[in-house]
């Protein structure tokens, strides 16, 4: 059920958006050839869809996944660059990275990710933000700020210490390593684990029970819950401060270079 038709829907061109099933709307990074790196484009429409699917009445829960076997390999180093170097690109990308954050949590409408291989960056931010996720068992999951050279900002210091602890949050974002599926949720990051090529199945019956209930109470329910994230409100807005002054500082060159290089970056 095609929903590129609806005028909210049609302007995306990152965002590959369609009905999955009655009450279901269906949101796939898609930048083929690449991950579903998010791009300029793909970032500012990860912050703006939020609110057209809170104002969509046909829409009941919402399932977001990336197209292939890919959720999101993070952001697009053209992006990266043209923050380090320009002030007015730097402004912009981190209100829309507030923006991706805080439209998730505030949208009305119960949203479930599906995520298999590699989930990094700002793509990680929606996968972890959704109120249920469903990774895969191989799915490999990195926060990746601290290895670029800034500090774990957006979702991280937000949502991370909530789900899994502070003591298992401050490991994995300080040394960057790679959380399985699997590892995922035995810690409490995510919420279901299940075969990869089960991901999308059942991620997809989870948006279905939920658009079956109580669209209010879920709501309700919903925004109730997510009072624990806005609590946390001055945290976000430190660590996406210290993120982005870090775009202006010398690691992020070596960390740039050391991404283009395929090697470790040095960082003495």
């Amino acid at each position: 059920m095609d929903a590129a038709g609806d005028e909210r829907y049609g302007r995306y061109e990152r965002l590959k958006i369609d009905r999955a099933a009655p009450g279901v709307l269906r949101i796939t990074l898609s930048t083929p050839g690449r991950l579903n790196a998010v791009d300029a484009a793909g970032h500012r429409e990860l912050a703006e869809i939020w609110r057209d699917v809170d104002a969509d009445d046909e829409t009941r829960a919402v399932l977001v996944r990336g197209e292939g076997t890919a959720f999101s390999a993070g952001g697009d180093l053209s992006m990266i660059e043209t923050m380090m170097t320009d002030h007015a690109a730097r402004r912009r990308i981190m209100r829309e990275a507030r923006d991706i954050v805080m439209n998730v949590v505030n949208c009305g409408k119960p949203v479930v990710s599906a995520v298999r291989g590699p989930a990094v960056g700002a793509g990680l931010a929606v996968a972890l933000l959704a109120d249920i996720s469903v990774a895969g068992r191989t799915a490999r999951i990195i926060d990746g700020h601290t290895r670029l050279g800034v500090a774990a900002g957006d979702h991280a210091a937000l949502v991370w210490p909530l789900l899994c602890g502070m003591a298992k949050a401050k490991y994995y974002l300080l040394l960057n390593d790679v959380l399985t599926g699997e590892e995922a949720e035995r810690i409490g990051l995510v919420s279901v684990c299940v075969d990869d090529e089960e991901v999308h199945g059942r991620a997809l019956e989870i948006a279905e029970r939920l658009a079956a209930g109580p669209a209010e109470a879920l709501s309700f329910t919903k925004h109730a819950l997510n009072n624990w994230l806005r609590l946390a409100g001055p945290t976000f807005d430190a660590s996406l401060a210290m993120e982005f002054f870090g775009f202006t500082g010398p690691d992020v060159r070596e960390g740039v270079r050391a991404i283009r290089e395929k090697r470790a970056p040095d960082f003495g």
